[in-house]
């Protein structure tokens, strides 16, 4: 079918704007470490004062001495001041000492960390000694990584891997597909704006640091003092590295453009004629030949190798710095990451390279094309083998696909590739027909003819296009019957206009053949996929594994209430009388289905000093099944204490519990409460 009024570079446009709100979207990141414990425990009462707070993570973290602190009830830092470093084999915990003597009420403890693999994670909690109290200890809302900050430095993750990807896969397509394409323009352009995209977003990144794990505040990307402190850390100094092999990168682009490019300049023709158009180039003596071919080859292999080592070196700044750092088999997972990532450059890069050689440039020859089917069926194999692996690393069971963020991502991501195979698949099948086509008219003929090799393309193109055979070329004819001084303007203009007269034919001559025209299309089509694809790879990057956020739902389970610890309410009260104000504690211990439950109730008043009241009353009900209200028949045990034992909850569920209090003959208030049963 074909397409009436189609535009690739408006689909690409819209394709990328699509792309650019995802990636913004996925910020602020999700949490890669994790707090899987605290002692004292999150909602905790302790009769006493602790020697230290003490907070357990999932995976390494990186914290200084301001990155925990212990806020009293009037919000004031009681904690010393000083990290521990707590941990011990496999565990990761860090603490900070508390003084002695500290009073009763509620604390706040405010943490915050660098994972492992960069990502800023933050939290805080309470607990309190001998009974809650009122708090005015305050706690940042927005978590790090949030907010405007985040959602640049997200963006700035995608613009880096893009760069990446055109850069080095962009690169290979010349040198193993096409050493032609280094003439190309198009492909030109592609490749030096890879290698800038990719630049300019590490330097963003690298600005972004302070503000996106820090204060969240965009002016602290001038804040050299933190900058500093960015530089010495393990992310900073990937950045850095980053830089510095793009500076190296910078000039294996200039020799690939420049002398390689020259040197597979065909016979007769300039080699900065990089569209394809008809050159006055110094041709090869015969002579030298054999010698000429030699240099191409050891330049070849010089910048097959040098590139090779640069890409490795650009896609190891990822592996150190990210999820392969961290986890299981760190040593294997950091390679194998380096391998993914430059597979997923080879074939992506590549096809981009390939899409606009496609549509802008002279016509690409069939013998590059299959050289690339081939690179990108390797390509595949390798990230089959490679994904397979950090799936199994990052996942760890079937359920996890679908229970956490992470499995759905992966999960989406595995169908895009599998669509993109299957449009690949498509692709090889044109290409098939584009070796095998045998020319059905004397236009398909030529472009057949022309398309053979390299050099013979653009001389070819040239020479049946030289003579004014249409009304197109009446301004070249008319130059050249003109008589008298020739206007240099004039000439320069109608010699532009005569190029792009030939470049228009040339343009047609190469869209007329269906065959080319079907693979164009099937190859946008992967390169539309493909910005998706890099949408959901950089989503990843930025989501809890669900191996990590498994063993974060078993550690919080392990440390819940029915872990024989009991339930803990805090229920203020106001009962609008004189003294009507105050708190009431129920611990429910240990919490669970059945009897033998054991409830202690204490009251106090706004100081937090023990008191009576005339009246108090508990019970349960539970609606769902249609039980309750079960009274509890309490025993007052000492001046604002009451107890009972043996309290019956036949069935787990979801309980309300109402809570009466009167504190005069006339002021009374019931309160309630959820609180579940297992």
């Amino acid at each position: 079918m074909v397409l009436t009024g189609f535009r690739p570079r408006r689909l690409l446009v819209v394709v990328a704007v699509l792309f650019g709100v995802l990636a913004a979207g996925v910020a602020p990141a999700a949490a890669h470490a994790a707090l899987t414990g605290s002692d004292p425990a999150q909602g905790s009462v302790v009769a006493h004062a602790p020697e230290q707070v003490a907070l357990t993570f999932s995976e390494g973290v990186a914290m200084g001495n301001d990155s925990l602190r212990v806020l009293d009830p009037q919000g004031k830092r009681v904690d010393r001041g000083k990290l521990r470093n707590l941990c011990s084999g496999s565990v990761v915990k860090y603490g900070a000492g508390l003084p002695p003597g500290l009073p009763n009420g509620t604390y706040t403890v405010a943490w915050q960390a660098i994972s492992a693999d960069s990502h800023p994670v933050s939290g805080a909690f309470t607990f309190s000694i001998g009974a809650p109290s009122k708090t005015a200890a305050a706690v940042p809302q927005q978590q790090v990584g949030g907010g405007l900050v985040g959602a640049l430095y997200e963006i700035a993750r995608y613009l880096a891997y893009a760069g990446f990807v055109l850069l080095v896969g962009g690169a290979a397509f010349v040198v193993a597909c096409r050493p032609a394409a280094a003439r190309v323009r198009s492909v030109q352009r592609l490749v030096v704006r890879g290698w800038a995209l990719l630049t300019g977003a590490t330097l963003a990144m690298l600005l972004l640091r302070t503000p996106y794990t820090g204060s969240g505040k965009l002016a602290d990307v001038f804040d050299f003092g933190g900058l500093q402190q960015v530089v010495m850390s393990k992310p900073g100094a990937a950045l850095l590295s980053r830089l510095l092999l793009l500076a190296a990168a910078a000039l294996f682009v200039a020799v690939l453009f420049g002398a390689y490019a020259r040197l597979h300049a065909p016979d007769g023709t300039d080699a900065n004629d990089t569209d394809g158009s008809d050159g006055t180039g110094e041709a090869e003596d015969a002579e030298d030949a054999e010698d000429a071919a030699k240099r191409r080859k050891d330049l070849t292999f010089g910048l097959a190798a040098g590139g090779t080592v640069l890409a490795a070196g650009l896609a190891t700044t990822w592996a150190i710095a990210e999820h392969a750092s961290t986890g299981l088999q760190p040593a294997v997972a950091m390679p194998v990451d380096v391998l993914h990532l430059l597979a997923v450059a080879a074939w992506l890069g590549g096809l981009a390279a390939l899409l606009v050689s496609l549509y802008w440039g002279p016509p690409v020859e069939r013998t590059a094309v299959r050289r690339f089917s081939r690179v990108a069926f390797g390509s595949v194999l390798v990230l089959v083998a490679t994904g397979t692996y950090q799936s199994w690393r990052q996942v760890g069971s079937w359920h996890a696909l679908t229970d956490t963020s992470y499995g759905q991502l992966l999960l989406v991501k595995v169908g895009l590739v599998a669509v993109m195979v299957a449009v690949a698949g498509l692709s090889r099948r044109w290409t098939g027909r584009l070796t095998a086509a045998t020319p059905g008219t004397n236009r398909t003929n030529h472009t057949n003819r022309t398309d053979r090799t390299e050099s013979t393309a653009a001389p070819a193109v040239a020479q049946d296009t030289s003579a004014p055979s249409d009304t197109e070329d009446a301004p070249a004819a008319d130059t050249a019957g003109s008589g008298g001084p020739a206007d240099p303007a004039r000439v320069a203009q109608l010699a532009r206009q005569q190029a792009a007269l030939v470049t228009a034919r040339k343009k047609r001559i190469r869209d007329a053949d269906p065959v080319r025209r079907g693979l164009r299309r099937s190859v946008l089509t992967e390169a539309a996929v493909a910005v998706l694809l890099l949408a959901v790879t950089t989503a990843l990057t930025t989501t809890e594994p669900a191996r990590t956020a498994e063993a974060v739902k078993a550690a919080s389970a392990d440390r819940s209430p029915d872990a024989n610890q009991p339930r803990v309410l805090n229920v203020p009260f106001d009962t609008g009388g004189a003294d009507g104000k105050g708190t009431a504690r129920l611990d429910l211990d240990p919490g669970r289905s059945g009897g033998g439950n054991e409830l202690r109730l204490r009251i106090a008043d706004p100081s937090g000093k023990a008191r009576d009241v005339p009246q108090v009353e508990v019970s349960f009900t539970l609606g769902a099944k249609k039980l309750g209200p079960l009274p509890v028949a309490l025993r007052h045990s000492g001046t604002g204490h009451w107890t009972a034992s043996g309290v019956q909850l036949p069935v787990p569920g979801r309980w309300q519990l109402s809570l009466l209090v009167r504190t005069s003959d006339f002021d009374q208030v019931t309160e309630t409460r959820n609180v579940t049963i297992d």
